[in-house]
């Protein structure tokens, strides 16, 4: 099947790399009018996106001045994919309050600020499906010192299922999606940081990441996409307020 967003109005956050750039990619595959955005823009060069757009989701003047001009070029978007995050390391002992509060200002906050600036123009239209990008890690599983980001991710599924339960009867649905261990520059940059602290070379901090996932390997970013563009699309009409599992069985 082709096309599956054709024409559709999508705008990615964290589209540079990872993730993010992998549902961009899938959307522009699929026909989609996609609007791709990161807070390191230079990311996005190599991007066949319709716009690409230097975003700071950590500012609601930036989300605000940005739906304003996404409306003004665009009109009402038919999806949105809230996909920016961080993973804090450590346990609660480890985690100061300026930690807790950052991880939930970009993983938590930052979709409250996309969708509250995009959600209008989606229900003046009534219709619209929103993707956000929660974890296995979270209210499904726990996992040693993933403390706040644990947390943070949980909020995400609580914040996705109560947007789909205000607004189910006006056309917006609202779904997400929970990875495993999803190789990335994310996941490299974690490696390298847990192979200096402890000591451990990046093969056995690698390995470590691995021997957590039940199938026996890491996950793919086109993988995690493939999930967020049949929600993204109209197959997907039926599902809403869900987390989706993409974790090759480690929430078993």
């Amino acid at each position: 099947m082709s096309g599956r967003v054709q024409n559709k109005v999508a705008l990615v956050t964290a589209a540079g790399q990872g993730i993010g750039r992998a549902i961009a990619e899938a959307l522009i595959a699929e026909g989609g009018i996609v609007i791709a955005t990161d807070v390191a823009d230079d990311k996005l060069a190599s991007l066949k996106a319709k716009a690409r757009q230097k975003l700071d989701v950590l500012s609601q003047a930036n989300v605000d001045a940005l739906a304003k001009s996404v409306a003004a070029e665009f009109g009402a978007l038919n999806i949105l994919v809230n996909c920016a995050g961080f993973v804090a390391n450590g346990s609660v002992l480890d985690c100061t309050d300026k930690d807790w509060d950052f991880s939930f200002d970009l993983n938590v906050k930052s979709m409250h600020r996309m969708i509250k600036a995009f959600l209008p123009a989606m229900l003046a239209k009534k219709s619209g499906s929103i993707v956000n990008i929660s974890s296995a890690v979270s209210s499904i599983r726990g996992v040693p010192n993933r403390y706040a980001y644990g947390a943070t991710k949980a909020a995400v599924i609580g914040l996705t299922k109560s947007v789909a339960a205000d607004f189910i009867k006006q056309g917006i649905r609202c779904n997400a999606v929970c990875p495993g261990t999803i190789e990335s520059p994310s996941l490299e940059e974690r490696i390298a940081a847990q192979s200096k602290a402890t000591g451990q070379s990046p093969d056995a901090v690698r390995q470590a990441f691995i021997e957590r996932q039940p199938m026996g390997r890491l996950g793919k970013a086109q993988e995690v996409a493939a999930l967020a563009l049949f929600l993204a699309s109209d197959e997907a009409s039926y599902i809403t307020g869900q987390a989706h599992l993409v974790d090759g069985g480690m929430a078993l």
